[in-house]
């Protein structure tokens, strides 16, 4: 556990009782088996406030026993593991021509999944798909299961509210002037808490990918721009209005990144030679046919991520970079392979055990299952803000 969680949650009793729930936890999760004992040394806490809040987390399905450990001499102690079905994350994730869903369990098992195409992203539309998606989700895994759903986490491409990135070519349109936590949370009656896609791409790499032991990491995510989810001391960067990440709008070469790097770029250069690029599975067609369009994307990217890399590993330190998102994952490793990254970084030094860009190991519902990830964070992470 980080030494940043370890922060003293004030005198509000509720708020110190929900705080210390939440480093218990995070603790148990980070450290499957483990005893009250040992928690109790890492949290700062007294063996029986650890024992009282254990037995209300087994009373809430939140965790389970998981037997005893041998431990020296005397009898072992019981071990505590999260309890997967205690609870479900549902994760949606608006595009700008499709909507994804994905439910999530507590250890970041995947029990469901639905995706459903639309003619634009707009309130009205992604409102008639939620009337078809949740009757769906209920008949796919009960009901016992679509009632310990613990909230809603939408992702949608940045940014958020009016600036001076506004009407880029990937913004949803309608949204701007709408609340989508509230929107959300009026039409499935869950707690809702909405981030950009590449922040959930962050956190699907840290509960089902890649990142999962990793402090400080960052991910490059391909989605429909191109975006930077950084976790920083295991928390996620989000800036003063959630916007923090808009790498792709950073001018690389004199053009904005995403203009030559995004799968957006891509798409674009293989729909002015006729070919098809809509899915990823047009994507992936044309790299193993060697077409131009491809090559000559790569060509451009390459080197423009690469002195994107060394911006992020000048700026975070991360531990490593990750390449995730809506590109086929052979393509993602000639990406790798074709770039040069700047030997004058902070990424460059001896010693490495992580090299400094990798792919991501999320799969290819990175965004969806970063959103429902949104859920599970709040729920293992101590808040302060906690009542």
């Amino acid at each position: 556990m980080s030494p940043s969680l370890l922060r003293s949650p004030g005198s509000n009793a509720e708020r110190s009782r929900a705080y210390n729930r939440g480093l218990v936890l995070g603790h148990i999760r980070a450290r499957p088996g483990v005893g009250r004992a040992e928690i109790a040394r890492a949290a700062g806490l007294s063996v029986q406030a650890v024992s009282n809040i254990i037995a209300e987390l087994l009373d809430d399905g939140l965790l389970e026993r998981t037997g005893r450990r041998i431990a020296g001499r005397g009898l072992p102690p019981e071990g505590y593991g999260i309890a997967a079905e205690g609870g479900f994350g549902l994760g949606i994730e608006l595009r700008p021509a499709g909507l994804r869903a994905a439910l999530v369990d507590l250890a970041g098992g995947l029990r469901w999944s639905d995706r459903q195409d639309l003619p634009q992203a707009t309130p009205g539309a992604v409102a008639q798909a939620l009337d078809l998606l949740m009757p769906r989700l209920r008949a796919a895994v009960g009901a016992a299961q679509a009632g310990r759903i613990r909230g809603v986490g939408v992702v949608m491409p940045g940014p958020f509210g009016p600036t001076g990135l506004s009407d880029a070519a990937t913004e949803l349109p309608g949204w701007s002037s709408l609340d989508p936590a509230a929107w959300f949370k009026a039409r499935l009656g869950l707690p809702c808490l909405v981030e950009n896609d590449a922040n959930a791409a962050a956190l699907a790499e840290r509960l089902r990918g890649g990142a999962r032991a990793l402090s400080d990491f960052a991910v490059l995510y391909f989605g429909t721009g191109l975006g930077l989810g950084v976790v920083a001391g295991d928390r996620l960067v989000r800036g003063a209005r959630g916007n923090a990440g808009e790498i792709g709008h950073v001018p690389m070469g004199g053009r904005p990144l995403e203009a030559v790097a995004s799968r957006y770029a891509l798409a674009r250069g293989l729909a002015a030679a006729g070919l098809p690029a809509a899915s990823l599975d047009d994507l992936d067609a044309a790299f193993r046919a060697g077409a131009a369009p491809v090559a000559a994307w790569l060509a451009a990217a390459a080197p423009a991520l690469a002195q994107a890399v060394a911006l992020v590993e000048n700026l975070f330190d991360p531990e490593t970079v990750f390449l995730a998102g809506a590109l086929p994952p052979a393509l993602i490793d000639a990406l790798i392979a074709a770039m040069a990254l700047p030997a004058a970084a902070l990424g460059n030094r001896p010693g490495r055990t992580l090299p400094r860009v990798q792919r991501g190991a999320a799969g290819p519902l990175t965004a969806v299952t970063g959103a429902a990830a949104l859920v599970i964070e709040r729920i293992f992470t101590p808040r302060i803000d906690a009542a």
